[in-house]
């Protein structure tokens, strides 16, 4: 078994609503030096498999398809 995360996030330049207003919240609970706040998503996911190229292609294949808007969002895949 091969367990991996997926990390997505905005592209630079992407504006990021959510961000901004995490950003404000935490300003507002006296978090002072909190710089610029983007949110993305996590998804840890485990395949039934131990061959790592299959899971890399297929991981990265769940992507494209299902758990990133790659018109603006990036991602990236982690093995453990």
């Amino acid at each position: 078994m091969i367990k991996a995360r997926v990390i997505v996030t905005l592209k630079n330049g992407v504006l990021d609503p959510q961000g901004k207003a995490i950003e404000g919240a935490l300003h507002a609970l006296d978090f002072s030096g909190v710089g610029k706040v983007r949110q993305g998503k996590v998804f840890d996911v485990e395949l039934e498999t131990d061959d790592r190229s299959r899971a890399e292609a297929d991981l990265k294949a769940m992507c494209e398809k299902l758990l990133a808007n790659t018109v603006i969002e990036d991602f990236s895949v982690e093995i453990d």
